[in-house]
């Protein structure tokens, strides 16, 4: 077994996954994980730059995050930058900060790179044949990736709960106008999405990251967070309509008194819950997969 820290930066927080890896079976011994919202993100894709307060924030963040990996005594460690890095003209000014915090280069991969270690991760423990659409919903970007034991075809496309949020909404609860608006640019972007990916073929939808956990939470009538009772709930077509219905009632204030939503996600959860069942109608799945194990995994994956 090797121990490894997988480090995975994303537009809305910033995660840490240290673990126990076989690189033969791909066998993986969770040791620590944990999630900081970080809003790294914030304003990008108005004003293109990572803004000063968002940078410090995620530095914060990875002083934490390299105090774990140095008790835990990670022998490697991979930092991986998604969407807003991606999108960022001062970009080098969050690689130099991460490599003097951390000691290693941040990459900025690629929305198909992401792809590949959302799939890998989330998909390492189910078993079958079926031909399965995974659905990465970040902050960003949304990941659509169809294959059963590897990738067969990705695309990755630019919406995401923090764009979408910060695009179109400016009243609270969303008016009906701006939830229409974030209907459209899902519905465009998925059609960019099936132009390279087979999104209604597949039998099996498995969906990744904080909105379709917090929905499945939700869903579910958990009273508190519980990771091992969201981790592989299949979430029906139906629940997503509901839960999506209350969240567009709801004031900030109603959603922050749900237990849980994580605070970081209170103003993005709507944006993320409407990409989601526009996915679910659009391929006609009757239910939703939820993974707890996603992008994270498959980074630590491949540093093993």
């Amino acid at each position: 077994m090797t121990r490894v820290a997988g480090i995975d930066c994303g537009t809305n927080s910033i995660r840490l996954l240290v673990a126990d890896v076989h690189p033969d079976t791909g066998e993986l011994i969770e040791l620590d994980r944990r999630m900081t919202i970080v809003r790294l993100g914030q304003g990008v894709d108005k004003t293109g730059r990572l803004a000063p307060e968002a940078l410090e924030r995620t530095f914060a963040a990875c002083r934490d995050y390299a105090a774990v990996i140095e008790e835990l005594g990670a022998e490697r460690v991979r930092f991986v930058a998604t969407s807003a890095s991606r999108d960022a003209e001062n970009r080098a000014d969050f690689v130099n900060g991460v490599v003097e915090i951390l000691g290693v280069e941040p990459e900025v991969i690629t929305g198909d790179q992401e792809a590949e270690f959302s799939f890998t991760g989330a998909t390492g423990e189910l078993h079958g044949d079926d031909r399965r659409l995974v659905v990465d919903i970040g902050g960003g970007s949304t990941e659509f990736v169809v294959g059963n034991k590897h990738v067969e075809v990705a695309r990755s496309v630019d919406i995401g709960c923090v764009r979408l949020t910060e695009r179109h909404v400016r009243h609270d609860p969303p008016s009906a106008e701006e939830i229409a608006a974030i209907r459209a640019d899902v519905r465009a972007a998925m059609d960019l999405a099936a132009e390279t990916v087979p999104l209604a073929d597949a039998e099996t939808l498995v969906g990744l990251a904080g909105s379709v956990t917090t929905v499945a939470a939700i869903a579910l009538g958990l009273e508190e967070y519980d990771s091992t009772k969201i981790h592989h709930a299949r979430i029906s077509r139906a629940q997503v309509d509901e839960v999506l219905a209350r969240l567009l009632a709801s004031t900030h204030d109603e959603r922050a008194a749900i237990a849980v939503i994580h605070p970081g996600r209170v103003d993005v959860i709507i944006a993320g819950a409407l990409v989601l069942a526009e996915i679910m109608e659009r391929t006609g799945a009757a239910e939703v997969v939820v993974s707890e194990h996603d992008i994270l995994d498959g980074i630590a994956l491949s540093v093993a």
